[in-house]
């Protein structure tokens, strides 16, 4: 916002189907309904409509709600959120909008940011709107979801998937996740890891869906890679190596590597990347230290070596990311 430009707040319409799920109805509010800026003012105003005029909206449980706004809402969004149906009808069965949902769906204005959570991405791809691009749903649908919808890259191995305008997320509880982190690409880290702390969640899960998928039950006598995770953790700085973490846990390279990937979802280098880009991005946003420090201190060791890696994850460089996030003096 320029200097003498009116406040205005991000407008999160959310968009309410027959046989919602009340949990994920309720995260958009929750996650969006927190931030404030140095002013406490809110940063997001949150609504709630359905295709239909003003009513009520069955759910999956034993209760309706009422929604205050018809499909007009949608024409003020800047950011749209479908949650998951159990009653998707012809898109579930069909893959086709319903001429209800199409007519509601027409009133979003160009280059709004749509978001699905679980199975409301089918709603953005009987739209259209996923063609060619990369989306995720919760991995118990995601093969059903791939046949119905060819045009689409299916990634049932994530929690989300920020495809820039576009986003999609796996089932449920990931629906957090998502928000958290469009908070986070908004505001940034401190203002994602405050509502995180609020709502009593993580700022950011390790891993993708694999580590929730029902597999047999692992011995409860074998070792555990917590106390190596928490080890490399108070020394992102310092180079560490697979080996060493092996150790902590008096294990071999390779069955650590084996345990790692079941508990974490990713592999232990896959997993010391994106957290010393975690901590890289709180002290460019936190700190007066020089970009080069910056790299020593996440242990990247040298500038170009961060770039590469923020570049890979985030989309822009570490001066780039400082410029957008840091808000004021260090903290």
């Amino acid at each position: 916002m320029t200097i003498g430009q009116e406040f205005r707040p991000h407008r999160v319409v959310v968009l309410a189907l027959d046989g919602l799920l009340p949990f994920e109805l309720g995260i958009p509010h929750r996650i969006f309904g927190r931030p404030r800026d140095a002013a406490g003012r809110l940063l997001y105003e949150v609504v709630t409509c359905s295709v239909r005029p003003p009513g009520p909206v069955d759910t999956d449980a034993d209760f309706a709600v009422h929604v205050a706004h018809g499909p007009e809402a949608l024409e003020t969004a800047d950011t749209v959120i479908v949650p998951a149906s159990y009653e998707l009808g012809p898109l579930y069965d069909e893959g086709r909008l319903t001429g209800e949902l199409a007519a509601a769906l027409a009133r979003i204005r160009p280059g709004t940011r749509l978001a699905s959570i679980c199975t409301g991405v089918y709603v953005l791809a009987a739209a259209g709107l996923l063609d060619g691009r990369p989306a995720t749903t919760h991995w118990a649908d995601a093969e059903r979801f791939q046949r119905m919808f060819p045009k689409i890259d299916v990634d049932a191995d994530v929690l989300f998937i920020d495809d820039g305008d576009v986003l999609t997320s796996a089932g449920v509880a990931a629906g957090i996740d998502l928000c958290l982190h469009m908070v986070r690409r908004d505001h940034g880290t401190a203002v994602a890891n405050e509502v995180a702390r609020r709502t009593v969640v993580p700022p950011h899960r390790d891993g993708g869906q694999a580590q929730y998928i029902e597999r047999p039950v692992p011995d409860p006598q074998l070792a555990t890679t917590t106390a190596a995770r928490a080890w490399a953790l108070g020394r992102l700085h310092e180079p560490i190596q697979l080996r060493d973490m092996a150790a902590r846990e008096s294990m071999s390279v390779r069955s650590f590597t084996r345990r790692f990937r079941e508990e974490v979802g990713v592999s232990p280098g896959q997993w010391l990347t994106r957290q010393r880009v975690e901590r890289a991005r709180h002290l460019l946003e936190s700190s007066e230290l020089s970009v080069d420090r910056v790299a020593r201190d996440a242990g990247f060791g040298t500038a170009q070596s961060m770039r590469q890696h923020l570049q890979q994850a985030l989309g822009v460089t570490p001066t780039a990311y400082r410029r957008t996030f840091r808000t004021g003096p260090a903290r």
